[in-house]
């Protein structure tokens, strides 16, 4: 393949698939600018890869993956790169469907955080971005078995969070 047809692959796809790849990111990481980074990174990855990978069906799955072992990566290496504060900037007033929605993702987003980091990435992998067990444990590197054990304990947590408790806290 030329240099030219590949940059010209390579944009197609990026400008078709970063939103949704970005949204794994963000499920992730809980971070927008940590996402942004993610992204950046595995496309980074993926570019230097781009004429080595065969089947374009398989590029997504090369970015999942590559964001995935990113991800971990980083923790391992105790990335602390920005920080986000816990003041957010003033913004426009949501209307009662807005809040209600923004209060879910909140909840999601701070459940997700509760998990460790392999059960997070299978969980993000399988039910926001509707993988397979066999996609994600190909996306992770990790065993079919390793996606089922992650999955089930990650459900279990999650289904006996606080965050989803029925009804009134107080």
């Amino acid at each position: 393949m030329s240099r030219p047809t590949a940059v010209t692959d390579f944009e197609e796809f990026v400008a078709a698939r970063s939103a949704a790849l970005w949204r794994s990111a963000y499920l992730l990481t809980g971070d927008r600018q940590r996402a942004e980074d993610l992204l950046q990174t595995a496309l980074v990855k993926t570019w230097r890869r781009w004429e080595s990978i065969a089947r374009r069906e398989a590029v997504e799955s090369y970015v999942r993956a590559a964001m995935a072992t990113t991800y971990t990566d980083w923790w391992r290496r105790r990335w602390n790169g920005e920080v986000s504060t816990g003041d957010l900037p003033d913004t426009a007033p949501a209307g009662v469907g807005e809040a209600a929605g923004v209060e879910v993702r909140r909840d999601v987003l701070a459940a997700l955080d509760l998990l460790p980091r392999g059960q997070r990435a299978v969980v993000v992998l399988r039910y926001f971005d509707d993988l397979t067990e066999q996609q994600t444990a190909e996306a992770l590197g990790i065993s079919v078995g390793t996606v089922k054990s992650q999955t089930s304990r990650a459900l279990a947590a999650l289904r006996t969070s606080p965050l989803f408790a029925e009804g009134d806290p107080s």
